[in-house]
């Protein structure tokens, strides 16, 4: 029953929006949702997302705000509720934007983990693909064809060349993250910048013409020296971050001795069910943190366990 729930429970994952990816070429169509007095824009300021101070919530704004908006990017459409197309919006230029756009007190610019730990689940959605479109744009502004500059077309979600007309899209990078069992043992490894005792699934990006059961063999055998045999999918959480897709993975192991890469990890270990269990009642018990359930890890690791 777990595994069937985490999907809804993910965070970032299941925005109330309709993306409206039809309407996107409907340049009239968009000109008017850009000038409708109910429309709404969500700021965001070097990827922070503008947050209500008073309640955990996204602080959406009218059309007025567009006067601020950086604008080699222009307003991103993410969707349509109700009738109503909401849009994301850089301000980036502003120096103090919370000053200038006289928001003392009324909302504030957050960084989007730290927002994510108290908004509902659909304003964490919609801020995280709103992150990672505006990030996508302000790495993406000149041509990786001939260098030349690059404008926003299609409601934000593609970008043009001035010089040679070449197209480019919004990416998103496969991560492959897994747990790897062996009976009652799961193996999990750290990084030395996480806090102490912090334990976490290994993972990797997905590289070029290779599997997702591909990637996770690869890599578990790259950071730990373990062989895997069956992999099994779990859930997927996108993590804005800049703009991966984490893809969870139940791995059986078919080897136990570990060979720790130091170069990706400070260590990696077996670890019992009952040390999980104890983690997860009481965070720190039994010598290991495991991560937040901001974090698809989170879900891996606790399936793992009450299973």
């Amino acid at each position: 029953m777990y595994a069937e729930a985490v999907s809804s429970a993910l965070v970032f994952a299941g925005s109330p929006l309709d993306r409206a990816g039809l309407r996107r070429r409907d340049a009239a169509w968009i000109a008017a949702q850009l000038e409708r007095e109910e429309s709404r824009f969500l700021p965001f300021w070097r990827l922070n997302v503008l947050v209500r101070a008073e309640k955990p919530e996204l602080a959406w704004a009218t059309s007025a705000i567009r006067a601020a908006q950086e604008p080699r990017t222009g307003p991103v459409l993410l969707g349509v509720r109700d009738g109503v197309a909401h849009f994301a919006v850089d301000l980036s230029p502003l120096e103090d934007p919370v000053g200038e756009l006289g928001l003392a007190g009324v909302a504030q610019f957050l960084e989007l983990r730290a927002a994510a730990a108290t908004l509902p689940a659909g304003d964490a959605a919609i801020a995280a693909q709103g992150r990672q479109m505006l990030d996508w744009h302000a790495r993406h502004r000149f041509c990786a064809v001939c260098g030349r500059s690059t404008q926003a077309k299609e409601a934000g979600y593609m970008r043009e060349c001035d010089e040679c007309d070449a197209q480019h899209f919004p990416r998103t990078d496969p991560v492959v993250i897994m747990l790897v069992e062996s009976g009652e043992k799961c193996l999990l490894g750290r990084q030395a910048a996480w806090p102490t005792q912090m334990y976490s699934a290994l993972a990797g990006f997905v590289e070029a013409g290779e599997s997702i059961e591909e990637a996770v063999r690869r890599e578990v055998h790259e950071e730990a020296g373990i062989a895997v045999g069956e992999v099994r999918y779990f859930a997927s959480q996108p993590w804005p971050f800049p703009s991966s897709l984490m893809i969870g993975c139940i791995a059986h192991a078919e080897s136990s001795e570990v060979t720790v890469d130091k170069v990706e990890l400070q260590d990696a270990r077996w670890f019992t069910r009952a040390e999980i269990l104890r983690s997860l009642a009481q965070p720190g018990a039994g010598g290991v943190l495991v991560p937040p359930p901001l974090a698809i890890a989170h879900h891996l690791i606790r399936f793992w366990a009450e299973s």
